[in-house]
């Protein structure tokens, strides 16, 4: 695309797993959408921070089954891997990422998407009036901008967990020594005889870990509490009416939050991953610290000096958080405004938004983990993108006149 048209009808922020599931959703109801939406990111590319993030912790596969993918067909994944069967993995035929990244482009190429995303950050969403209808002003970090009639947030990750202590470090230690998971690049690392403090329990831990081994270092893997085995981060029944029938009747937000958490428990690691874990251990090259977390950490010399809640001490050369992230408008810089503009309801940091998954009194919807509150504990996951399209296609594709006609 050599210029951005502006006006447009929808700016979608975000090119991840979830906006190219809106974006097929969109198009399965109507091609006539294609050149209606236009969406911003910083890379220019569809799912590029994904790619990069699945490459940098060498992930191998995805946790989630083969039938949750951008594409509106559950099947459409099995059918493509008709001839990479093993590249499905059991059970429930988790796809290999490369296949799963495959995939994603020939969705890409044969809904014709190549051409939808606009390279640039998006840095502030302003509420305007334009020819008296309330649209929106993107502001791009070039300084250029482009009004759109409505707008999609479909950012993926969230916002970084820090653990308490991290801020009370008062020593300086040596750039890369202390990472948020997110931070680290395993291809680019050489770590052969160092000592490797992970902490959490969940899934990414366990790449770290393993990642780490097989360069030659020795992991100490700590967490708040024992490690949880789980094939899934939330149980099944959350994509349909078992579990979301009673969370979809709770009228208390609070409660639906703490339903949230309740489902999610903190991280947790497949019997897989586990069983890779506990054969490390065996052979002398991890260690687990379990209900144990850093009280306080000091860089001495060449290494980190831990204390800990068990009362034990411990010295290691880096220092990888696998904390998680979290969702908090307060904490989207992009949001500010829509919030001054358009007050919601706050419930520890996720909005109140209609079934729609739309901001109040006004035409911007959120995917992803902001959208908690209306789809559950699994907002954030793929499957998470495909409900979260089937509440949002239907309020973009509905009848409206538009203020660019």
């Amino acid at each position: 695309m050599s210029s951005m048209p502006t006006p447009i009808e929808i700016a979608i922020v975000g090119a991840g797993p979830h906006a190219l599931t809106l974006a097929t959703h969109l198009l399965q109801k109507s091609p006539q959408m294609r050149n209606k939406f236009l969406v911003f990111d910083p890379s220019g590319t569809w799912m590029s921070q994904w790619r990069h993030q699945f490459a940098a912790l060498e992930i191998p596969n995805l946790r989630s089954p083969s039938v949750h993918h951008p594409h509106p067909h559950p099947n459409a994944l099995r059918r493509f891997a008709q001839f990479r069967s093993e590249e499905l993995f059991p059970p429930y035929h988790l796809p290999g990422t490369q296949l799963f990244e495959d995939f994603c482009e020939d969705v890409v190429h044969r809904w014709h998407l190549e051409n939808r995303v606009w390279q640039a950050r998006v840095s502030r969403i302003e509420p305007i009036t334009y020819r008296s209808d309330r649209c929106f002003r993107v502001v791009l970090e070039d300084g250029h901008s482009v009004i759109a009639r409505r707008a999609v947030l479909a950012m993926g990750g969230g916002i970084p967990q820090v653990p308490d202590w991290v801020d009370k470090i008062r020593s300086s230690y040596p750039w890369g020594r202390l990472c948020h998971s997110h931070q680290v690049d395993l291809g680019r690392l050489s770590l052969r005889g160092e000592r490797i403090l992970i902490v959490g329990g969940g899934l990414t831990s366990g790449h770290l870990a393993m990642g780490a081994i097989a360069r030659g270092a020795k992991v100490l893997l700590m967490s708040r509490r024992n490690l949880q085995e789980k094939l899934f981060d939330a149980d099944p029944g959350w994509l349909g009416p078992k579990y979301l029938k009673g969370f979809q009747a709770e009228s208390d937000w609070q409660k639906r939050w703490e339903m949230i958490q309740a489902a999610r428990n903190g991280g947790s690691i497949t019997p897989a991953m586990m069983e890779q874990l506990r054969q490390a251990r065996n052979e002398g090259k991890i260690s687990f610290h379990e209900q144990s977390q850093v009280v306080d950490a000091v860089w001495q010399g060449q290494a980190w000096q831990l204390q800990c809640s068990d009362g034990k001490v411990h010295e290691c050369d880096r220092i990888w958080l696998a904390t998680g992230t979290k969702f908090n408008v307060c904490q989207t810089p992009l949001l500010h405004e829509i919030q001054n503009s358009y007050p919601t309801q706050l419930v520890n940091g996720l909005p109140v938004i209609d079934k729609y998954l739309r901001w109040p009194n006004c035409d911007l919807f959120v995917m992803g983990g902001l959208a908690a509150l209306q789809l559950g504990p699994v907002a954030r996951n793929l499957s998470g993108a495909r409900m979260a399209s089937h509440s949002i296609a239907p309020a973009l594709m509905k009848e409206s006149e538009s203020a660019f006609a």
